[in-house]
């Protein structure tokens, strides 16, 4: 019999022990072979504009993907060097040599490897017209995606995972050299000891987190601690304050607490909860740098997921809010807006809401008294007067009436931030007008716009009479502007509007950026997502693996227990505590690290999070509740299994 044949038999024998690793292993190979797929898809490319941009992020998300891979398999062969231990003790006992060991331990991994790359481009391959569909669907296409193979994407995604497989098999062939064979033997018994803990570590680990939340929590814009030690800087400082925190915090408030714990007898004597706490006493300290780990990725997963959802779940508002017209743009020829009309009128699939031709002017203005570092000293507003202002603000069901006298004004800014934006009420600016300059002062601020942003940018309403007067010097400007019915489905229309347009760059619609909010926003959701389902695998695997192995080393301590009288039940019950403990800290930690994120980023781009933040962390929470009760049964198994 071979070193090869008697590898192949190994891994045949106790494929229930590799299961886990090996389904990571070909979801990861799928999700890389589907980015690859999508990078030389030709529907993509047909149907969007922006397919090289499309090419370029899937490209990137396959780097960071290629290097997560690589460290999580890697990583997870370390969970089986610990469990192989005397398995290749007893080789080297028997006295088969080590470079024959070495080479068996390394075919193991070469053919697990090769299957799982076989196995996930077999997959890829069939599942990848699924995914193609799910993007075009979620960034609004409507494309009919055909069956194709694509062979640069399997060429690509075998050299990269045989490369990954070839370094972890060398990687398990020097497990014989680098352990001596008492070591070997005794490889249970490592870290057996109760852990050290000090009350001053705990408090420094949770002094740590909140020095990173604080900062996180700033405004940035304006706080004087960002500013003192430096945009790119602070950012530095929260990622390495929350993870070194949260490192003692598993490391050391963990094991305080348990130790605080054993001192209420009543509880730590009642049953079997000696064990339980005896157990994860023991054992806590060694899972602190995979629970941090699993924390940290928990965190950047929901944070990224998390903020790329939240962009696709607020795109229509954000759309409406920048364009509350379906179509806009300034005439220079009657007969464009008779052809508009005309094609509206004519379309089976849409009704014209309102239709209206509104006089503007474009002024330039001195903004200097407004004291805004954002803005520059020279500004171009369009200018509107309060009569008109008051008829769209009707049409379009604002309940909104000014009443402007004088030099008063109004400023209309859609894209108002409290942050960036200055503060307007109260203040005067200088409108130039030929020689002379005209002061207004502003009376209100509207924190919409009556047309669209791209079209007439940042607006101020003034009174009538002065609108008058302003005429007289400045050329006034038709904003012509369209409501209609079933505007987020006007594809048909607002091509053929900018098919007449002599100036495309001057129309605005409600269409268009919609469309292309969905594209983007769609992408960055679909590469959050899948890549966040492949750090969630990966993540309750590490867990899986972990406990597994550990599950084996106690599996004669269990045998003892019920022996003495403990029933499977009660063996059940302590083992679902255990996990529960080891499963949750690194959860509720991932979780509070996004919480305080989310709301930092929710403050600088002033949009409500709440929902879509809210639905990515139940989603999170039920897959990895999941992995919590196969891992439970899984540790159970292993424990009550008799010989």
């Amino acid at each position: 019999m071979t070193l090869f044949s008697i590898a192949r038999k190994t891994i045949r024998q106790n494929f229930s022990n590799y299961f886990l690793y090996f389904a990571s292993m070909i979801f990861s190979i799928v999700i890389y072979f589907v980015f690859v797929s999508l990078k030389y898809d030709q529907t993509i490319q047909a149907s969007s504009d922006t397919s090289p941009k499309i090419n370029s992020v899937f490209s990137g998300a396959a780097v960071v993907l290629i290097i997560f891979v690589a460290v999580f398999i890697w990583y997870s062969n370390s969970f089986f060097t610990r469990k192989r231990k005397k398995e290749v003790g007893l080789y080297s006992l028997l006295g088969v040599r080590k470079k024959q060991i070495g080479r068996m331990l390394f075919y193991e991994n070469f053919i697990m490897g090769c299957l799982a790359l076989i196995v996930g481009i077999l997959l890829g391959s069939v599942l990848s017209k699924f995914f193609v569909t799910i993007l075009m669907k979620i960034m609004g296409y409507n494309a009919i995606v055909n069956f194709t193979i694509s062979l640069e994407a399997i060429i690509n995604t075998i050299i990269v995972f045989m490369i990954i497989t070839l370094i972890t098999s060398f990687h398990g062939y020097r497990l014989i050299y680098r352990f001596k064979l008492i070591e070997l033997f005794q490889a249970d018994k490592e870290g057996e000891q109760e852990p050290r803990t000090s009350f001053i570590i705990a408090l420094i680990s949770i002094l740590l987190i909140g020095i990173g939340y604080w900062l996180a929590l700033q405004n940035m814009l304006d706080s004087a601690i960002w500013r003192k030690i430096g945009f790119l800087v602070t950012p530095l400082i929260i990622i390495i304050t929350v993870i070194l925190g949260t490192y003692l915090l598993f490391s050391s408030l963990t094991v305080y607490l348990l130790k605080v714990s054993r001192k209420n007898k009543k509880k730590y004597w009642n049953g079997i909860n000696l064990i339980g706490t005896s157990q994860l006493l023991f054992r806590i300290k060694g899972n602190a740098r995979t629970l941090t780990i699993i924390a940290v990725l928990s965190a950047t997963t929901l944070t990224a997921v998390g903020a790329a959802y939240s962009l696709y779940y607020n795109n229509r508002s954000n759309v409406e809010m920048a364009d509350p017209s379906s179509m806009m743009f300034i005439a220079e020829d009657n007969n464009i807006d008779e052809q508009v009309n005309g094609m509206i009128t004519n379309s089976k699939d849409h009704d014209l809401i309102y239709h209206e031709a509104i006089s503007t002017l474009q002024v330039d203005a001195d903004v200097t008294n407004l004291n805004s570092e954002f803005y520059s000293n020279d500004m171009i507003y369009t200018v509107v007067s309060n009569r008109d202002f008051n008829t769209i603000a009707k049409l379009q069901g604002r309940n909104d009436v000014l009443s402007l006298q004088a030099n008063e004004a109004a400023v209309l800014d859609a894209m108002y931030s409290e942050q960036m934006s200055p503060v307007y009420v109260g203040a005067t600016i200088s409108l130039k007008v030929n020689d002379r300059d005209e002061n207004v002062t502003f009376k209100h601020l509207k924190k919409y716009s009556i047309f669209n942003y791209r079209t007439a940018g940042t607006t101020i309403v003034v009174s009538d009479e002065l609108f008058a007067g302003l005429a007289k010097e400045i050329q006034p400007e038709n904003m012509l502007i369209y409501k209609i019915t079933n505007e987020d489905n006007a594809e048909h229309l607002t091509k053929g509007v900018q098919a007449i347009m002599p100036d495309e760059a001057r129309l605005s619609s409600f269409y268009a950026d919609y469309t292309a909010g969905l594209e983007s926003s769609g992408l960055l959701i679909f590469m959050g997502g899948f890549l966040g389902l492949v750090f969630l695998t990966a993540t309750g695997s590490i867990i899986y693996f972990k406990q597994l192995t550990e599950a084996n080393s106690d599996k004669e301590r269990y045998e003892i227990l019920h022996k003495i009288g403990v029933n499977k039940k009660e063996i059940r019950l302590v083992i679902a505590k255990q996990m529960a403990f080891i499963f949750g800290l690194p959860l509720i930690a991932g979780i509070a690290h996004c919480a305080v994120a989310l709301t930092a980023l929710s403050r600088l781009l002033q949009i409500n999070l709440v929902i879509p933040v809210m639905i990515c962390m139940a989603v999170y929470t039920c897959i990895y509740i999941a992995y919590y009760f196969l891992t439970v049964n899984a540790y159970y198994q292993t424990v009550t299994k008799t010989k």
